[in-house]
């Protein structure tokens, strides 16, 4: 797939909000031409548009309607699509979701998650692989019965 463009003009900068939801297509996802299905872009879509959806509802949703899809870009395998989603309006029976799609490409971030901080070895597989520690999140995971820290790495 040596189509996909390293134009300057598809580096974009990002609202200052935080995506409810970022992915990674994979060449699953993609259609005979090499870009990402425009339907997998659409189920990503409802999927980040639920999620302020259950928070506001404090329950279930569905989606009972879309009223516009536009695509500018093509999207490609291992793009870094992110999903910025609000509520533009309440109703008795309704909530009304925005969401705006960006990709980047050329992402070269990684993050580890070590899901124990005793576990020097993995910790340190990391360490020679280039990850530097970024952060400790007390007690968070859970595992034979006991709460760990979860160490946070970057790359």
């Amino acid at each position: 797939m040596n189509n996909i463009p390293d134009d300057l003009s598809l580096h974009i900068s990002l609202p200052d909000a935080q995506p409810v939801l970022r992915m990674v297509p994979i060449p699953s996802d993609t259609n005979y031409a090499g870009d990402i299905f425009g339907g997998w872009i659409m189920s990503q879509v409802d999927i980040a548009g639920s999620i302020p959806a259950i928070r506001r509802a404090r329950g279930r949703v569905a989606t009972v309607a879309v009223n516009s899809f536009v695509f500018k870009q093509p999207v490609f395998v291992g793009d870094l699509v992110s999903f910025y989603a609000d509520i533009v309006k309440i109703g008795r029976t309704s909530i009304t979701v925005d969401v705006a799609v960006y990709a980047q490409r050329g992402v070269r971030e990684v993050l580890a998650v070590i899901g124990d901080s005793a576990n020097a070895g993995s910790i340190g597989v990391h360490a020679r692989a280039g990850f530097s520690h970024v952060g400790t999140m007390k007690n968070v995971g859970f595992k034979f019965g006991k709460h760990l820290d979860v160490v946070i790495m970057q790359r």
